[in-house]
């Protein structure tokens, strides 16, 4: 490798002004699919995280449409000092050519431009650094392009005859695409002298015989184009990014007391004794909730809805629960299941497991298949067997 292409600096850009004709959700406004919702942020979002998080990539400039009214947001949550705008064209070449020009006076005619699109939200970091390393790799190379070779049969239709294709050496190209500054401006502006409509850089790179080396991707690099895309986007971020998972236990108890029912998941059952309790006394919820508050290292029941506060006298205790899945929530993580135990003599709970299950779930809001509700006895040992009281435990699991 010699010193010249070491020096070599790289930029990114991202056409991003399109309106996406193609996408339209049912019942949604006519948002830019760049926009649309994808697993807690925009398919944007994800598009740009890999490139952020490249020390190697000195700015990435977004091309917007003119009247752009979801960037700014966008902008204010990724917070990125490297992020920089212009505004795009009636169409991708036109784009990224406002983007090349915005890089002008930053970028020299050697340094690599990736180009990657703005609805590929399943583009990895391990993707990036194959890119970066095919050009690393060469001190001659024309640029390289993320590419998945095509392994179903291929068919083509022309007029009323069908036939196959054969699909020995070809493959689908991805993004990003890396070019030299100086090639890939030359290679767009001659294409479109020429008139000639590219429906991705490469084409235009090699219309001036160049050859960018191909670059296996991954086929879950897929571009969002319609509005089920999105869930298969969806699938493939939850099977493939790192996740943290998080484990957490609780416990509670309360002595029996005056009263005809006790309060177990949020379920009234008729009882012949109530219990003693600052709030409604139910164990069930208070030990779930303790579970959900150790998973996220945030304190515990009594922290957050102390018996020494007279709002929590007598309160519904999912109330409670409804308040930690909102902390939940803002901590960014889910609810994988839950496990619940019943320790009691009695009342029996199996006729009412359901009806328990289904409220901690729409509290917690997840599936009520989620939430996994036994009972045992104590065998009439301790204070549960004697009947003084009953008690719960519960354990969750939580994931990115």
């Amino acid at each position: 490798m010699t010193a010249r292409h070491a020096m070599r600096r790289v930029w990114a850009i991202v056409p991003a002004a399109g309106r996406g004709a193609r996408f339209a959700p049912s019942g949604a406004a006519s948002a830019p699919k760049q926009y649309a919702p994808l697993k807690g942020a925009t398919v944007l979002e994800w598009s740009l995280r890999a490139l952020l998080a490249e020390p190697r990539i000195h700015a990435v400039v977004v091309a917007l449409a003119p009247d752009d009214a979801h960037w700014p947001s966008v902008a204010l949550r990724l917070n990125q000092p490297k992020l920089q705008t212009t505004i795009g064209g009636a169409n991708r070449r036109d784009s990224v050519m406002q983007g090349l020009e915005r890089l002008q006076n930053q970028a020299a005619a050697e340094d690599w431009i990736l180009v990657h699109d703005a609805a590929r939200p399943c583009f990895t970091s391990a993707e990036l650094q194959s890119l970066l390393a095919t050009l690393d790799g060469a001190s001659n190379v024309d640029g390289a392009i993320l590419a998945a070779a095509i392994v179903d049969t291929v068919k083509r239709e022309l007029d009323d005859a069908v036939t196959t294709v054969d699909r020995q050496g070809l493959w689908r190209a991805l993004t990003p695409q890396v070019f030299r500054f100086e090639q890939l401006y030359r290679a767009l502006q001659e294409s479109a002298r020429a008139g000639i409509e590219v429906t991705d850089e490469a084409q235009a790179i090699e219309r001036l015989g160049l050859r960018p080396a191909l670059v296996q991707g991954s086929p879950f690099n897929i571009k969002v184009t319609h509005a089920q895309d999105l869930s298969v986007a969806e699938r493939i971020l939850q099977m493939t990014q790192d996740s943290t998972m998080r484990i957490g236990q609780g416990f509670d108890v309360h002595a029996f007391g005056e009263g005809d029912h006790v309060m177990l998941g949020g379920v009234r059952i008729a009882h012949s004794r109530g219990v003693v309790a600052h709030s409604d006394g139910d164990v069930v919820i208070h030990a779930l909730c303790d579970a959900v508050l150790g998973a996220l290292g945030d304190g515990d029941i009594g922290q957050h809805f102390p018996d020494s506060d007279p709002r929590y006298r007598g309160v519904d205790s999912r109330v409670l629960l409804r308040a930690v899945a909102e902390r939940l929530q803002a901590a960014g993580y889910r609810l994988v299941n839950a496990d619940v135990t019943v320790l009691a003599e009695a009342p029996r709970v199996a006729a009412h497991r359901a009806a328990m299950a289904a409220n901690l779930g729409a509290d917690l809001g997840v599936a009520a298949a989620l939430v996994s509700i036994k009972a045992t006895t104590t065998e009439r040992l301790g204070f549960i067997g004697r009947g003084e009281g009953l008690a719960a435990m519960a354990s969750v699991l939580l994931s990115t």
